[in-house]
């Protein structure tokens, strides 16, 4: 087994154990050609002992795994520390603008500047602001906390292989590509207590996804069934709306009083333009056309090292129009005659890609911390909005959870703690509260919510001028997305409770694609280098449809089971029909990687048992097209896709996004 091998080369001692697992009920297991049905139950899994582990190797988990070598050099008392990355590379699945505050940096690694390597190489030497009409491009002023003084324009994903080299050749900090987190691995016992003083199961580490399954969950020659890492000590560091963060904030109700997390979806290319189009360190956003006055969002280019420009579209995801299409207004956006110029001449596009990112800010920030561990960076959601950066503050809150961790549990005298309790990272929730992290969102809190006004963007505008201009967030208000805690949604994203029947809109008629410029969809979705095994369980599941133990899935169905596969077969002619109804099939519009489509359903199906469709129609999930962005997790209206984590290396190949 590759994953045994890769343990093993290390020299370290791997134990293989019957975990236990949530019951199942199987029944009409039959052994085909495609191998024996999987099941969870009577899976032994290889195990390994880590002191630390951390799920992303972004960078928050980078720098949380620095920050706790460093400890170990300062204080003493040898740490194991693993990252586990579901890219097939370090930065592979990592995508942002990105024009990086190095404020985090500077405390992590106040050397950087002399690093050999370090991909830095851009200042930002100006920064503008612009409103766009249809032909026209009028400057505003900007926010001051827009100004980028001192700032860098760089990929984000060339940073953190950059971060990932330091940690491993300088620290020894142990980083597994190829490795998905799929599930959270609990105690036995009830052996905590959380937050709210209920007596719980604490994280005792992390189960990786199984390999060699068929798409009908089916064992290959090749399987290999996922491995248990228990730690001491778990950060979650997925980004935004990781699948293993859901878990766990919902298993500890860790957004209980908090407001509802909100999202934006980022859709971006990376251009190789003509020399007279190349102005180095130019930073550009703008606001308006091509979206409308109702919807929050807005564009940016910013000029990087060696000749490239990074551009793209930033859309919050509480739009309302089930026929706006992220892709297509960002192709919209580049035929504006600014960015015909821009493009003009020897340019070519170099690469694509979108990810959704979170924007509600410091109401929308959970606790931090549940017994054996802690959301770090994205996943508990660090972006200043404002500032249209979260580097930095995701950084930041990694090096604080590493140093809570360190003082929590590696300090502790054995005497001092009873033997096998869970670690409390109370302390990472705290000092991250006194930190500048907690003041950098503050001043900022109140302007993304002002967009929510029934003034729409000009009333976001407004205040937000008065706001950042003179009051510099001072106030003794602070603005809510909604009168709801995330609580009392229900597991509902405030984002797809915004969306309204088609039937309150019109269609929004797109230009289509003008070779030199703008693109169709797939072309695009090339340029992203994702690839996906062919048979393997889809990992976008309607209803979280599948056994449970299968990339963290809580099915209690039997999927080889005549009444378990017509119980799915109800599920998605429910979503069909509500969302093509009423919803114009959002997801075939909303998805930047054309992973969905409700297409025409055979006739010698239709109206009989095996029907899976509504009205002629049915979904067909081309998950090997999915880019790892999540929106559908977020924005479908009937909130039943659940995005759950492929084989390890699965996904897109980013490079320089």
């Amino acid at each position: 087994m590759l994953r045994l091998r890769a343990s093993l080369s290390l020299g370290r001692t791997v134990r293989f154990t019957r975990l236990p697992c949530q019951p199942l009920s199987f029944s009409a297991v039959s052994r085909e050609a495609g191998g024996e049905f999987f099941s969870p139950a009577q899976i032994e899994r290889a195990e390994d002992e880590v002191d630390v582990c951390i799920v992303g190797a972004g960078p928050a988990g980078l720098s949380a795994a620095i920050r706790l070598k460093q400890l170990e050099r300062d204080k003493g008392n040898d740490i194991r520390v693993v990252v586990l990355e579901k890219g097939s590379e370090v930065g592979a699945h990592i995508l942002s603008g990105a024009v990086i505050e190095p404020r985090a940096l500077n405390e992590l690694l106040p050397d950087w500047q002399n690093r050999p390597g370090h991909p830095l190489l851009q200042p930002a030497t100006s920064s503008h602001m612009h409103f766009l009409t249809t032909n026209y491009s009028f400057p505003i002023p900007h926010p001051p906390q827009m100004g980028n003084d001192g700032n860098y324009i760089a990929s984000l994903s060339n940073f953190t292989r950059w971060l990932s080299s330091i940690a491993e050749e300088e620290y020894g900090v142990e980083i597994y590509p190829g490795f998905a987190g799929a599930q959270l691995l609990y105690s036995p016992e009830e052996d905590a207590i959380d937050s709210w003083g209920n007596k719980v199961h604490s994280v005792r580490g992390v189960i990786t996804n199984e390999v060699g399954l068929t798409r009908d969950f089916r064992m290959k020659s090749s399987f290999e069934p996922g491995m248990a890492f228990r730690s001491k000590v778990t950060l979650l560091a997925e980004g935004a709306h990781g699948s293993l963060s859901k878990s766990a904030i919902g298993k500890y109700q860790l957004n209980k009083g908090s407001q509802p997390q909100t999202y934006a979806i980022g859709v971006k290319e990376v251009w190789r333009v003509d020399p007279d189009q190349y102005r180095p360190g130019e930073v550009i956003h703008s606001v308006g056309w091509p979206l409308d006055a109702g919807t929050y969002g807005g564009g940016f280019v910013y000029h990087m090292h060696g000749g490239l420009v990074s551009l793209g579209l930033v859309i919050g995801l509480d739009y309302k129009n089930p026929w706006l299409s992220p892709y297509k207004e960002l192709q919209r956006l580049k035929t504006h005659p600014y960015f015909r110029e821009l493009l003009s001449g020897k340019s070519e596009r170099v690469a694509y890609g979108a990810r959704v990112l979170t924007e509600g800010g410091l109401q929308s920030v959970p606790t931090l911390h549940f017994p054996g561990g802690a959301l770090i960076g994205c996943s508990a959601g660090f972006v200043n909005i404002a500032k249209i950066k979260g580097t930095h503050n995701a950084m930041k809150s990694g090096m604080l959870a590493a140093e809570a961790a360190y003082d929590s549990v590696f300090l502790k005298a054995p005497k001092e703690s009873e033997e096998g309790s869970p670690a409390d990272l109370s302390a990472y929730n705290k000092a991250l509260r006194n930190s500048w992290v907690w003041s950098d969102l503050h001043e900022v809190r109140n302007l993304r919510p002002s967009f929510n006004t029934p003034l729409g963007l000009w009333g976001g505008i407004l205040y937000s001028g008065i706001d950042t201009l003179l009051f510099k967030g001072k106030v003794p208000w602070t603005f809510k997305h909604t009168d709801k805690t995330a609580q009392q949604l229900g597991g509902r994203s405030l984002d797809s409770l915004h969306t309204e029947p088609a039937s309150m809109h019109n269609k929004i008629d797109y230009p289509p694609p003008e070779p030199g410029l703008t693109t169709d969809l797939l072309t695009s979705v090339s340029l992203t280098g994702t690839n996906h095994a062919e048979d393997q369980p889809v990992h976008l599941r309607v209803d979280g449809g599948g056994p449970a133990g299968i990339g963290g899935s809580q099915g209690s169905q039997s999927v080889s089971s005549e009444r378990g596969q017509q119980h799915l077969s109800n599920i998605r002619r429910h979503h069909v029909q509500t969302n093509v109804e009423q919803y114009a099939g959002l997801l075939e519009h909303a998805c930047p990687a054309g992973v969905y489509e409700y297409v025409e359903e055979d006739e010698s199906v239709r109206n009989t048992e095996k029907s899976e469709g509504w009205d002629g129609k049915r979904l067909v999930i081309n998950s090997q097209n999915c880019i790892h962005c999540k929106l559908c997790d977020v924005k479908v209206p009937t909130q039943d896709i659940t995005w759950m984590v492929p084989e390890g290396s699965g996904g897109p190949k980013y490079t320089i996004t």
